[in-house]
């Protein structure tokens, strides 16, 4: 028996609405902003939850160096890459140069975190 039905990953950043609004457009979840601007999620109709808490004097990490590592990041699955590719640029991430896979794509999120294009 599970303990929990869905497990929610919180990502530290300096401005939690603007990647709840990027992580929103990409995934096509509900994205909600607290009044303070500490604090935001984003949510699938299904429960997957999310969130982004402000972080003071944050530091964004150095992919793929680990002189300020990664700590996280998220694999997203989709049907064909350079589709995908072209909309999260639109949205505002950035194609990471170092591409060491052909089945996936490496990009930084509008605060710099690491994150996977990947097709299955």
């Amino acid at each position: 028996m599970a303990i929990a039905r869905f497990p929610s990953i919180v990502i530290d950043c300096p401005d939690p609405g603007e990647l709840a609004r990027f992580y929103g457009a990409l995934l096509d979840w509900k994205a909600d902003v607290e009044p303070d601007l500490s604090w935001a999620e984003v949510r699938a109709d299904y429960g997957q939850c999310i969130c982004f808490q402000k972080v003071e004097d944050y530091t964004a990490p150095r992919w793929p160096s680990q002189e300020l590592p990664q700590q996280m990041h998220l694999d997203v699955v989709v049907d064909d890459l350079d589709a995908a590719e072209s909309a999260v640029v639109k949205l505002g991430a950035r194609k990471h140069e170092h591409q060491p896979g052909t089945t996936f794509r490496v990009f930084l999120d509008p605060a710099g975190h690491p994150f996977c294009l990947c097709v299955s």
